[in-house]
């Protein structure tokens, strides 16, 4: 399928500083979304660090043998979602070693959202509480878990989602790359078919926006530079508390029968 895509990153209306990173990566069809955290520890640092290592690491014409760095992927999982996990467990050793080293760094983190697509089927590694959604026939899916106390705490039934929204320890996350040196990556396999909408975010955005306001974007704003765009805009107009970054990817089916039926609706 054929992809169009767009990223865009903002401070927000209130930090005065940018932490988040973003990444898309054209000839490998990879998108890398991470939000940093540590403040005057240097979460920009992280988020980085977490985005170079994934993409370098990635970018090597190599095949990997399936062992992550820490253990086995599970074999149910192809060869690309792998690697993927492997190059997320290295990002989380150079953060937390760079931490250990520097001791104005001690303190800082990422969370980190990648998505690398293969043909019509996405690889997703996830650690924090940055998200991966899919937009197909209007309905908004969560692709990822929030890795966070509160998104735990409704796991296990103990507050409801509306409490978790008001809740003040919404920051609080249970992972993310650099705290300790080794980390539970999230990996899974999505299949996506024509006109389904892929979209990363940092929490500055669905802390601010909500989903049916997110949906309703991203089906009225065809074009992910412009949904981009209107999003962050979303973001800011409702009190920009923290920095937001979005990716909008849109998938297209390029095959003849496709190219044609678009000829004739010309």
């Amino acid at each position: 399928m054929q992809i169009a895509s767009s990223g865009l990153t903002d401070v927000g209306r209130v930090r005065t500083n940018n932490e988040d990173s973003f990444r898309i990566v054209e000839p490998l069809s990879l998108f890398i979304l991470s939000d940093g955290m540590g403040g005057e520890a240097h979460g920009e640092i992280a988020s980085a660090m977490a985005v170079e290592t994934i993409s370098e690491y990635l970018a090597e014409p190599k095949q990997d043998s399936g062992e992550t760095l820490h253990g086995e992927a599970s074999d149910n999982f192809s060869l690309k979602t792998k690697r993927l996990k492997s190059a997320v467990h290295l990002a989380n050793v150079k953060i937390y070693q760079s931490a250990q080293k520097n001791p104005e760094q001690r303190g800082m983190g990422a969370t980190l959202t990648v998505v690398w697509v293969d043909d019509a089927k996405l690889s997703i590694a996830h650690v924090g509480d940055s998200r991966a959604y899919l937009l197909r026939s209007g309905n908004l899916q969560q692709l990822t878990n929030d890795h966070s106390l509160v998104a735990e705490q409704v796991r296990r039934g103990l507050i409801t989602p509306q409490q978790a929204e008001e809740s003040e320890m919404q920051s609080v996350l249970l992972r993310a790359l650099g705290a300790h040196p080794d980390v539970e990556v999230d990996v899974d396999e999505v299949a996506v078919v024509p006109n389904d909408v892929l979209l990363l975010c940092s929490d500055g955005l669905t802390r601010m926006v909500t989903e049916p306001e997110i949906a309703g974007t991203l089906q009225a704003e065809t074009n992910p530079a412009s949904a981009a765009q209107k999003l962050i805009e979303l973001a800011n107009g409702n009190g920009g508390l923290d920095n937001v970054t979005v990716i909008v990817a849109r998938f297209q089916d390029e095959s003849p029968k496709g190219w044609l039926s678009w000829l004739r609706r010309k």
